[in-house]
């Protein structure tokens, strides 16, 4: 019985993650879903590939990929006692570049916190190419850019 709770607990987190996310409310998501420590993993080979540490540079990220119009639909939530799988369609548009494939993450779940998320595109080539149209040259990575605006 406990395990089921943990399970269900884990599936409402990640819902509310997707609820924060759609709604841009950074805010909530950094403070009751992200662990302070979090790791998130963005595959590929463009401005915004990487691992991610820290709930900030993970909200950061967010912000950014919102200049693309990025959004997210959940097609298939499955959970254990402490991981998180989902599917779901992504897609966003910018000028004429356009990206739409299902994305899978995998979720680490710890303490009642996403703990650390690896994130895979269906299709890596056209991500890395729609990031790149998108941001191009002009976007240093989110460390550096953290570190320039202090």
């Amino acid at each position: 019985m406990k395990m089921i709770q943990e399970v269900n607990k884990n599936l409402e987190l990640v819902q509310r993650f997707f609820a924060c996310y759609g709604s841009g409310d950074l805010e909530t998501m950094k403070r009751e879903i992200l662990a302070e420590d979090v790791t998130w993993i963005i595959p590929g080979h463009h401005p915004l590939a990487g691992v991610k540490k820290g709930a900030n540079e993970i909200v950061d990220y967010f912000a950014t990929i919102a200049k693309a119009n990025f959004k997210a639909e959940v097609i298939s939530l499955s959970a254990s006692e402490n991981h998180v799988v989902d599917v779901h369609r992504g897609w966003g548009e910018y000028g004429e570049h356009k990206v739409d494939m299902n994305w899978v993450l995998v979720y680490q779940i710890e303490n009642g916190r996403i703990k650390q998320a690896q994130n895979f595109a269906a299709d890596q080539h056209e991500a890395d190419q729609f990031f790149w149209k998108v941001w191009g040259d002009e976007l240093k990575p989110v460390p550096a850019r953290l570190r320039s605006e202090d």
